[in-house]
């Protein structure tokens, strides 16, 4: 598994929210569904309003989201 920071906006009512996640998959495609899936779910937000800037593979020992690490680091 690896671990990928993402990058980008959503529409929280009228306004844009930008954000960037750290998520744990098996390749970039993954990382976005996974990433829809969770602001979804935890913000009410749906697809057409989330905006992906940048998605990008980060190194295990940068990786700052506890449970993404541990994700990556139990793969091994």
């Amino acid at each position: 598994m690896k671990a990928f920071r993402i990058s980008g906006r959503f529409r929280m009512g009228r306004a844009w929210q930008p954000f960037t996640k750290e998520v744990a998959a098996e390749d970039e495609a993954a990382a976005r569904e996974k990433l829809l899936s969770i602001l979804g779910s935890q913000h009410k937000v749906a697809r057409k309003y989330i905006e992906i800037a940048k998605a990008a593979e980060v190194p295990a020992s940068e990786v700052q989201d506890h449970a993404v690490q541990y994700a990556v680091e139990g793969e091994l």
